[in-house]
């Protein structure tokens, strides 16, 4: 058992770990840590978390395991500064959507006891956040990425996976490379269509039509236009290769079916649109 695990960033990431921890006996204690005091105040009012601390090193005293779910571009900060209070034999993992950039962040502050680090990225969200839009099914039947290397203890990888499998999910590994590939595919350039084709359309002369006659479809391809935008600015711009070596080669099948438009090539279309749908119908969850 986990004696104290600290979550800094108890939004709807580290609030739904949490509300799905104090289902099990994983943990015994859940500290919240933040700037914010109203946010972690209302964490404890909602029994998303035991406590809260506003001083880090009071924090991370006696922790066993540190979540660091913070947007991308504050994880700098925080391994600063967490790094000089980590105790030996903690371990610390992370939920960021792009791990080349957190490891490289990491690894100068954490130097050594980057062994006890182990990247991390709960492949599950909403396009709500804050602690109040957090719950404790987040997890269930949904995959976290974890990407170790050689150096990983293999204990703190061992515990890091056994805390998400007790949240409900699936647990995988991958190389840091891979998982950056393989989300800019499926999770960033989804989210940088719906972002580009909402502020496309409110550009429009007609724009108000549009959305007022929008439906199911509409809404349904543009609800992750609602995520939040700093944390979306976070991503790409720290999994920037990624995202443009997917969005380079959409942008390239895109010409070629805006030609196929352009001179009514029927059967490009429908051998496009079959295979499509042929794609998501065997590989997507309903």
């Amino acid at each position: 058992m986990v004696n104290k695990l600290v979550i800094i960033g108890v939004g709807l990431i580290g609030g739904s770990l949490a509300r799905a921890l104090k289902r099990t006996d994983f943990c015994q204690s859940i500290i919240g840590y933040g700037r914010d005091a109203a946010s972690l105040e209302k964490a404890v009012a909602l029994n998303v978390i035991d406590g809260f601390e506003l001083d880090l090193a009071i924090a991370l005293k006696d922790a066993d395991m540190v979540l660091v779910a913070v947007p991308l571009g504050a994880m700098d900060a925080v391994f600063s500064s967490i790094a000089p209070h980590l105790e030996s034999n903690t371990v610390v993992t992370d939920a960021g959507s792009a791990k080349a950039s957190v490891v490289a962040v990491a690894q100068p502050y954490l130097g050594e006891r980057m062994s006890n680090f182990v990247p991390g990225h709960p492949i599950a969200g909403t396009e709500n956040s804050g602690v109040e839009a957090s719950f404790a099914e987040l997890y269930n039947d949904r995959r976290v990425i974890l990407t170790p290397d050689a150096t990983t203890a293999l204990g703190a990888l061992q515990l890091v996976k056994r805390m998400w499998e007790e949240a409900g999910a699936t647990v995988e590994e991958m190389s840091v490379e891979q998982h950056d590939e393989v989300l800019a595919a499926t999770s960033h350039l989804p989210h940088l269509l719906a972002y580009n084709l909402i502020d496309t359309l409110i550009n429009l002369d007609s724009s108000e039509s549009i959305f007022r006659f929008s439906a199911g479809g509409f809404r349904d391809f543009t609800r992750i236009a609602s995520s939040n935008p700093q944390m979306w600015h976070d991503i790409f711009i720290a999994n920037r290769q990624g995202v443009l070596t997917v969005l380079d080669q959409y942008m390239a099948d895109l010409a070629i079916l805006r030609k196929a438009i352009d001179e009514s090539d029927s059967q490009y279309l429908l051998e496009v649109f079959m295979r499509a749908k042929s794609a998501r119908d065997r590989h997507v969850i309903k």
